[in-house]
């Protein structure tokens, strides 16, 4: 089996994963999302975040997570702190950072923020994106920086290869849907 790389995000109508302050208002949290991205994430072999995109839940800290920072040389295998290792991938290629930490397959779960989005646009299996269609966040961050260049989520994803596969209601109140993306034969 090798690697299956997945983005896991949720979004306000307009395409944002965060508020203009950098991080993700609490009307973006919903416990049917939370419930299937902790599933998820227990199931991933790596998780691949930014500094503001942590967990935040109780076993984040069981998980296996780089951390993505401008500010880090090459890759060490040495963590930062436990189950955390910083990632600058303008230094160290990803298959590198994998082949340093003996990884060669299961599910790579990437988490955000817009650069690590866009960075694995390309090589995604799936993505998984849920839509909060009764929040807005003007002037927010973008799940991808296509958006902010006025361009839709929708037509972001199907640019890069990926087609919706799947589709549930998580919650009909709030407007609350979960999309599947994969590429064809996955």
């Amino acid at each position: 089996m090798a690697l299956s790389i997945e983005g896991f995000a949720i979004v306000s109508r307009d395409g944002m994963l965060a508020g203009a302050d950098g991080l993700m208002p609490n009307s973006l949290k919903f416990d049917g999302d939370q419930e299937f991205l902790d599933r998820s994430l227990d199931a991933a072999t790596l998780l691949v975040h930014g500094r503001k995109s942590h967990e935040g839940q109780p076993n984040s800290g069981d998980r296996r997570r780089l951390l993505l920072t401008r500010r880090a040389g090459p890759f060490s295998r040495l963590p930062a702190e436990p189950n955390v290792w910083l990632w600058n991938p303008e230094a160290t290629p990803f298959t590198q950072v994998c082949a340093a930490l003996g990884i060669e397959s299961g599910l790579v779960a990437v988490l955000g923020g817009t650069a690590a989005y866009d960075m694995f646009l390309p090589t995604y299996a799936k993505f998984h994106l849920c839509r909060a269609g009764q929040v807005s966040l003007p002037a927010g961050v973008p799940v991808f920086s296509e958006i902010a260049k006025g361009a839709a989520v929708d037509d972001v994803l199907r640019k890069a290869g990926l087609a919706v596969v799947g589709e549930i209601t998580r919650d009909a109140r709030c407007d609350l849907h979960h999309q599947t993306w994969a590429r064809a034969g996955v």
